[in-house]
């Protein structure tokens, strides 16, 4: 079935979309804060990270709406509030976040595009929700390793990075503060989760 834009669900979930994705960039900014208090810049970095893929996100969606720019669009909605005071909640919250829009939110938004009649947001939706599965991942990983006490031990020797100058140690353990710029270890990432390596 074809539908005019202008009355289509879909323009109605892009917004939705782009609503949560805004929220999300914004919480995790917010956790990112928390986490660089708590001197877990590797934290900091991986909410920082992410809430930027978001706000990129919520362009994509917002910029799909321009057929009906100019108007209001009433949405409704719910959108979770998490004012947590330890960066593990925030990781576990986000966790649960990211899987519910890959599993649920964004997978049926395609269908509904799809069925509408708007093959290309349907394509956007399925691919951005591919993405938001990686961020539930990443956010899971760093949620277990701090949870067992393990985001600078491992039970092997393995390769650790400094995020501040790029000092590479091999050891079991991060080193309590990196000998090339004196940064603590709490700037120190496992080689294999590091963002460029």
């Amino acid at each position: 079935m074809s539908i005019a834009f202008e009355e289509s669900q879909t323009r109605v979930n892009l917004l939705r979309a782009f609503a949560g994705e805004s929220q999300a960039r914004n919480r995790y900014t917010f956790a990112a804060g928390l986490a660089k208090k708590e001197k877990l810049p590797v934290i900091e970095g991986v909410f920082t990270f992410t809430a930027m893929q978001e706000q990129t996100h919520a362009k994509i969606f917002y910029n799909q709406l321009k057929a009906v720019s100019g108007q209001n669009i009433t949405i409704d909605g719910s959108y979770p509030v998490e004012l947590w005071t330890d960066v593990l909640q925030h990781l576990r919250s986000a966790q649960h976040n990211e899987f519910q829009e890959w599993e649920h939110d964004y997978k049926g938004f395609a269908k509904t595009a799809k069925e509408e009649g708007f093959e290309h947001v349907s394509h956007i939706f399925s691919q951005i929700a591919e993405v938001e599965r990686t961020h539930g991942e990443r956010f899971q990983k760093f949620a277990d390793l701090l949870e067992a006490g393990k985001l600078f031990v491992s039970d092997v020797k393995i390769q650790w990075m400094c995020l501040h100058c790029g000092y590479v140690a091999d050891a079991s353990i991060a080193p309590e503060i990196c000998p090339v710029c004196r940064h603590p270890q709490g700037w120190f990432i496992r080689m294999e989760l590091a963002p460029f390596a």
